[in-house]
């Protein structure tokens, strides 16, 4: 019984009708438990929303609790690990910012309106209901020394240009960060321009900045793409 729970629980196969039924009931339930957070005042729909969601919430944290040993074969050592792997603590927060007795609590404390962003980190839930998402994952996982590369890359030439340009023009830029600000702006091509070179060498580098963006940006897009593709041909 407790293992076709398990397998229920997971992501469903092709030939397993109830479990596709449930992945796919479970991102409804993710996604009608957000809509509550594009009102700024809760009345009786959303708190019967919030409540519903978050009732079958806890079921389902149960569910895969009691099916622990079948996910991460560790025996009854499973039982205390899996709470604490990262799916279950994202179930978790989204789950406690839900129950009433913390939400007085942290009313009093004037946070109310932090607990209730919380729920956003129901968003989340749904990585392991859609197989695409799945897929994803598994391409940033495979592909993380070539990403991290680029991030390093990246990083490196925001810091190597804010430099540059905080001692170049230090009337522009008032702080370091702000120079950080810029060169994160300028390399990702976005330009804001409530900050903005003011001498000629300076918007030269700002060019120079841009274009190098635009290789920067296409080196992780082509990495997940072809990853992504890889991924798609082996299933």
């Amino acid at each position: 019984m407790r293992k076709r729970i398990f397998q229920i629980l997971e992501t469903g196969e092709d030939k397993d009708r109830p479990s596709q039924i449930y992945d796919v009931f479970m991102m409804i339930a993710i996604i009608v438990s957000i809509a509550p957070l594009a009102i700024k005042i809760e009345n009786t729909y959303t708190i019967v929303i919030d409540r519903t969601t978050v009732i079958i919430f806890i079921i389902d944290y149960l569910l895969r609790l009691l099916t622990a040993d079948y996910k991460l074969k560790k025996g009854a050592l499973s039982f205390v690990r899996y709470p604490f792997t990262l799916m279950a603590i994202v179930d978790l927060i989204s789950i406690l910012p839900s129950l009433s007795i913390l939400s007085r609590g942290f009313r009093v404390l004037k946070v109310a309106r932090l607990v209730r962003t919380l729920r956003v980190f129901r968003v989340f839930k749904a990585f392991r209901y859609s197989k695409n998402i799945t897929i994803l994952i598994n391409v940033f996982r495979k592909q993380k020394d070539s990403l991290f590369v680029v991030c390093w890359l990246a990083l490196g030439y925001i810091v190597i240009t804010a430099l540059i340009m905080f001692n170049f023009e230090p009337d522009t830029f008032d702080t370091f960060f702000d120079a950080i600000y810029w060169a994160t702006v300028s390399l990702t091509t976005v330009g804001y321009g409530d900050i903005y070179a003011t001498s000629v060498i300076g918007k030269i580098i700002t060019m120079i900045s841009a274009l190098f963006g635009i290789a920067i940006v296409a080196l992780p897009a082509g990495i997940i793409t072809a990853g992504y593709m890889n991924e798609v041909e082996k299933t």
